[in-house]
């Protein structure tokens, strides 16, 4: 496990754009008494050597709920890692495939993680920009390796970057007053105590459950998942990131879940948090944040999506934004054919600074 934990961040030691994992977090998502996933998903380990050195590393997942969901027999691979050999990712590969044949599986996709919250999509567009701690990054070649390999498109996610601007657009204020006012609703930022005491994570979650449920792959998080990530997403986070949309009756119909970049901080403290790297990540998040802020989750209740709710959250954070000091902005991975979540960001000029791809294949 250690072996498996260390490889990617020594792999990547030199590649400037890529950001190191905390090798606590790589060993806790795959041990089944701290990952509640493991309550319906199982896992294989494996590493490719060449004599006693690792040249490679894959994580086998089979999602049995979102199998059952979407009705497909899919063992997924994560955290594929290999050197440019094409023997060392056909191994690594072959490995996850005989392994989901035995398990009653008819494809192989991936990277897909234990569910959409982990880092899932190959990186196919982007390499000369910054990677972030939530999402992949890969040299260049691994497209090429899994296409010799049989392996084909299913979906694309693209990566939107955007200049903060110093005012809020035009269009985003007189949007959001006029939802504001025609379904009578009020921009919350909760703190620690309502997040934690108050139940207002869960909320925030099943809120989450019930928007993302129709896209790709999308398995509800379990109640044991969502303390999970709530403890993890809501310990670290500036509260004043999350705007929180609700009605008058006090019901959460949209949220956004933003975050100061910890990349640079991730770099230096090189997938450790001892003895000095916990002082580089908490540097980032409380004293001197970095200029980019990553934009990693927005939802808006199905009945409310395509109204206008969005530009409450945007009125909110842009102001935000610029106090803090943040000049850029980026999405995480969205899918290229979700439109009316791409459509938002069209006033704010954005441009593609990353695409990302789940491949798929027969087994």
């Amino acid at each position: 496990m250690d072996r498996f934990a260390r490889f990617g961040n020594d792999f990547y030691r030199d590649c400037h754009n890529a950001v190191p994992e905390l090798l606590y977090d790589i060993k806790d998502t795959y041990d089944p008494k701290k990952n509640a996933a493991y309550d319906f998903c199982e896992t294989r380990l494996f590493l490719a050597f060449r004599d006693s050195k690792v040249v490679g590393r894959v994580a086998a997942i089979i999602n049995h709920r979102a199998n059952a969901t979407w009705h497909v027999s899919n063992v997924r691979f994560s955290h594929l890692d290999f050197i440019d050999d094409e023997k060392v990712s056909e191994a690594l590969l072959h490995a996850v495939e005989e392994w989901g044949r035995r398990k009653g599986m008819t494809h192989c996709q991936g990277p897909m993680g234990f569910t959409d919250y982990d880092k899932e999509g190959m990186l196919i567009e982007g390499f000369d920009f910054p990677g972030s701690m939530t999402t992949y990054y890969n040299y260049s070649y691994y497209p090429r390796h899994l296409e010799s390999h049989g392996y084909t498109k299913e979906v694309d996610w693209i990566q939107l970057r955007m200049a903060v601007p110093e005012q809020v657009p035009e269009r985003f204020l007189r949007v959001g007053e006029l939802v504001r006012n025609r379904y009578r609703l009020r921009v919350v930022k909760p703190d620690k105590k309502m997040m934690f005491e108050e139940n207002y994570g869960q909320r925030i979650f099943q809120l989450f459950n019930e928007a993302y449920s129709p896209l790709f792959g999308y398995s509800a998080l379990s109640e044991k998942q969502i303390a999970t990530f709530v403890k993890t997403y809501f310990k670290i986070i500036d509260m004043r990131l999350v705007p929180v949309i609700e009605d008058e009756e006090g019901n959460i119909i949209g949220v956004a879940v933003t975050m100061g970049s910890l990349s640079n901080a991730m770099r230096k403290a090189r997938g450790k948090l001892m003895p000095f790297g916990w002082l580089h990540i908490l540097k980032s998040l409380k004293i001197k944040m970095e200029d980019t802020v990553d934009m990693l989750l927005i939802a808006v209740k199905p009945e409310y999506q395509g109204k206008g709710v969005n530009a409450l959250l945007f009125c909110d954070l842009i102001p935000v934004y610029n106090k803090i000091g943040f000049k850029w902005a980026e999405t995480g991975p969205q899918l290229e054919s979700n439109h009316k979540e791409l459509n938002q960001w069209g006033a704010l000029n954005p441009h593609i600074s990353k695409r990302r791809r789940c491949y798929n294949k027969e087994i």
